[in-house]
């Protein structure tokens, strides 16, 4: 069957040819210019003439290569702004020092609103990267004012921007710049672009407790993306599955997927994320009562986190590995380490801090130090409370109920259950709407 003509591109195999140019220009491996949505397979078919990509497609290409979507589609107006690409090319190399003092130079030297907004972009993701949601949603939010078109138009800042709000616990926001995604590339049959926000839909709708919901999506994820061999579509399939039967305490399920999912990421290049991985994976075991297993992996995915993590993400996961060393005994080393963590969790953003002061006090419940695991609860409760209806203030309320009882102060008890149920209300109720 003849390939259906294109109006946006010149001729697909010249579109081709000039992202070859520029990917060998940038000095980039197809696998090293590869992204969530477009694989090193489907560049190698773009270059080859078989494929003709998106406009959206062709513009985080031409963002990443530093020249714009129109030279890629027609020869025309190739960009001049090479520290784009020094700064992007320094972020992936965590070399956040200079990445941050090259898009700051972008920004000052910008002239065109484009180059503006992929300096604001740039220090958006340098934010997130450092652990600094709401500094992230700052730039993302200013850089789509400036470009002055739609979310979908830029997709990996829509994807960072939806992230950064469910991070900071503005859950409808992130659903509401999702929603929109996945209906524009429905649209647009898109069928990269729909998998990925399929995807992050399902997780955000898994935080916002809407289950039902994200299993349909995912489900249907699953479905779309059966025949595209990508590593990284299926790790953010099963990783999305993993989080969902986790969270429905379906926790052999769970494992499955996340094993899966890290099995996937071992075939790729992003060390953080399969740190992470290691670290889910760990979280599920722990869940399932094999602590033996969970230091295991812990221990196997901690270089990588190290390296690859910023200073919130590697409290995070020590926090795991202090669960595991107390549920395996090894008392002094859990509390030595739950101690040293519990310093660097408040720097996060307030819901990430609440939910590692919640594991922190779980810890120290292993310990047998009941005021302190009181004490971390009330932290996380006072860190939630104004974020009214969430759903982690039910299993902190459940936390300090338990604790209550254990230790004989049975009306104190029964009011922190009360609460649990009335927030297990309420959230229902906010989700209906």
């Amino acid at each position: 069957m003849p390939r259906q003509k294109s109006t946006h591109v010149d001729d697909p195999a010249a579109v081709g040819q000039r992202l070859k140019e520029a990917r060998e220009r940038a000095g980039l491996s197809q696998r090293q210019l590869s992204f969530p949505g477009c694989s090193p397979a489907y560049i190698s078919r773009i270059e080859s003439g078989d494929r003709i990509p998106s406009l959206q497609l062709l513009r985080e290409l031409g963002r990443r290569l530093g020249v714009s979507e129109d030279y890629l589609a027609t020869g025309t107006a190739v960009s001049d702004n090479g520290e784009f690409l020094e700064a992007e090319i320094a972020l992936r190399l965590d070399d956040l020092e200079s990445a941050e003092r090259l898009y700051l130079d972008g920004l000052n030297r910008a002239t065109r609103g484009e180059d503006r907004g992929r300096a604001l972009e740039g220090l958006g993701q340098l934010a997130f990267r450092k652990g600094q949601p709401r500094e992230a949603i700052k730039h993302f939010e200013e850089a789509l004012r400036t470009f002055g078109d739609a979310e979908f138009a830029h997709p990996s800042l829509a994807e960072s921007l939806g992230r950064a709000y469910a991070v900071t616990g503005e859950l409808e926001s992130s659903i509401g710049i999702f929603e929109r995604c996945l209906a524009e590339a429905r649209d647009r049959r898109d069928t990269l672009e729909e998998i990925r926000f399929l995807v992050l839909l399902g997780f955000a709708l898994v935080d916002a407790g809407n289950f039902g919901r994200a299993e349909e999506l995912l489900g249907h994820a699953l479905a779309v993306a059966k025949d595209i061999d990508d590593p990284r579509i299926r790790v953010s399939l099963y990783w999305s599955q993993s989080r969902l039967h986790a969270e429905r305490n379906e926790s052999e399920t769970a494992s499955h997927y996340a094993r899966r999912a890290l099995e996937a990421l071992l075939l790729t290049e992003d060390s953080r994320r399969t740190a992470l991985a290691y670290q889910l994976l760990a979280h599920i075991e722990l869940d399932r009562s094999h602590p033996d297993e969970a230091l295991e992996l812990l221990q196997q995915g901690w270089p990588l986190m190290e390296r690859n993590g910023n200073a919130l993400e590697r409290a995070q996961y020590r926090l795991e590995e202090a669960r595991a060393l107390a549920k395996l005994g090894r008392s002094e080393e859990a509390a030595a380490l739950a101690m040293q963590i519990s310093g660097l969790i408040g720097d996060g953003a307030p819901e990430d801090a609440a939910r590692s002061y919640t594991v922190l006090g779980s810890v120290y419940e292993e310990l047998g130090e009941a005021s302190r695991a009181r004490e971390v609860y009330e932290l996380a409760e006072e860190l939630l409370r104004p974020r009214n209806p969430n759903r982690y203030l039910i299993d902190v309320y459940s936390k300090l109920a338990d604790l209550a009882e254990r230790e004989g102060r049975k009306e104190e008890a029964y009011e922190y259950m009360k609460k649990a149920v009335g927030m297990q209300k309420a959230v229902a109720e906010s989700l209906a709407h």
